[in-house]
């Protein structure tokens, strides 16, 4: 089977992306490792991050890409790769990877969604920041370390409270799923 990506040079992204083993808390036990992933992987292949959250499991991320680029999936390939390479190895792997020389720590796909406007930028970001809250890692979306929310803090574009009232926060940012 073939999956049809969104294919918008330029365009703005909103992702999830997933371990394989759900269970583990590896994201956020080796977060320099993936944050020097994608450093390496900024560097080398420019894009822009709207926003930002890594949780022990998955993470999900707002991307910019710069114009006339649309490749996305080579850079998720990169920082996967960077990161993989980064953890000893000791994971279980399935027959499958084994055959095709692979590591068992990401699920191989990820989601992707085409940003369309301002206001479904707005709902994207919001998910992004609420997210630790609705799993339960955080009361506040603040108090969560791996986010991109204390960049839209420190600029004075979000506050610290934003989420003191996380039910109405999640549930906004619930609809834009």
């Amino acid at each position: 089977m073939r999956y049809r990506r969104a294919n918008a040079p330029g365009g703005t992204y909103f992702f999830t992306v997933n371990l394989a083993d759900r269970s583990r808390r590896l994201l956020v036990e080796r977060i320099d490792a993936l944050r020097n992933a994608v450093r390496e992987v900024k560097d080398k292949r420019p894009f822009g991050v709207v926003a930002w959250v890594v949780l022990p499991d998955h993470l999900h991320a707002v991307w910019s890409l710069p114009s006339g680029d649309a490749d996305f999936s080579t850079r998720w390939m990169l920082i996967k790769a960077g990161f993989s390479r980064r953890i000893e190895r000791g994971e279980s792997i399935r027959e499958s990877r084994l055959r095709k020389g692979e590591r068992g720590i990401w699920q191989r796909r990820f989601w992707e969604h085409q940003i369309r406007d301002d206001g479904d930028l707005r709902r994207h970001v919001d998910y992004v920041h609420i997210n630790p809250v609705k799993h339960g890692h955080a009361s506040r979306a603040s108090d969560w370390p791996y986010s991109s929310i204390h960049r839209y803090i420190r600029a004075g574009e979000m506050s610290a409270d934003w989420s003191a009232a996380p039910e109405l926060a999640i549930a906004r940012a619930e609809r834009s799923e």
